[in-house]
């Protein structure tokens, strides 16, 4: 399970991440689980899964408002690996700041909602941005 979250900035511009595949996609990950070895501790809930990896991905800060319908799909990134996508939409707590992509993707991108079309990116995330669009 993967949780995303799709996020704006202040020119309504998403915020995306472009992955060692050549596609774009939103910041999230995995939910953490409790580390005995270091003391880590688990994620309370998914809101604060994808709060926290969008911290670690981007820099910004954000606050996980709602689960997106029909935001929750299958996506098989390379054949045999399937993962079940979570998504929220979520506000940007510093959306003047200026996103750094972690060393996990190859960049960051904020991109105009009429690019998103056209943006490799597989069709559950440009389906999510565009519900969370007509609402924020």
């Amino acid at each position: 399970m993967s949780v995303k979250a799709v996020v704006f900035d202040s020119d309504g511009r998403v915020l995306l991440l472009e992955n060692e595949r050549g596609e774009w996609e939103l910041p999230g990950g995995r939910l953490e689980i409790a580390d005995q070895d270091t003391g880590e501790a688990a994620d309370a809930a998914p809101e604060t899964a994808v709060e926290r990896e969008v911290l670690e991905e981007t820099g910004w800060q954000v606050k996980a408002d709602a689960l997106i319908e029909d935001g929750v799909w299958i996506y098989e990134p390379i054949p045999g690996r399937r993962v079940l996508i979570v998504t929220y939409g979520c506000t940007a707590l510093n959306p003047y700041r200026e996103p750094v992509a972690s060393t996990e993707h190859k960049r960051v991108g904020l991109h105009p909602i009429a690019d998103v079309p056209g943006l490799v990116m597989p069709d559950g995330y440009k389906k999510s941005i565009l519900i969370w669009n007509g609402r924020a």
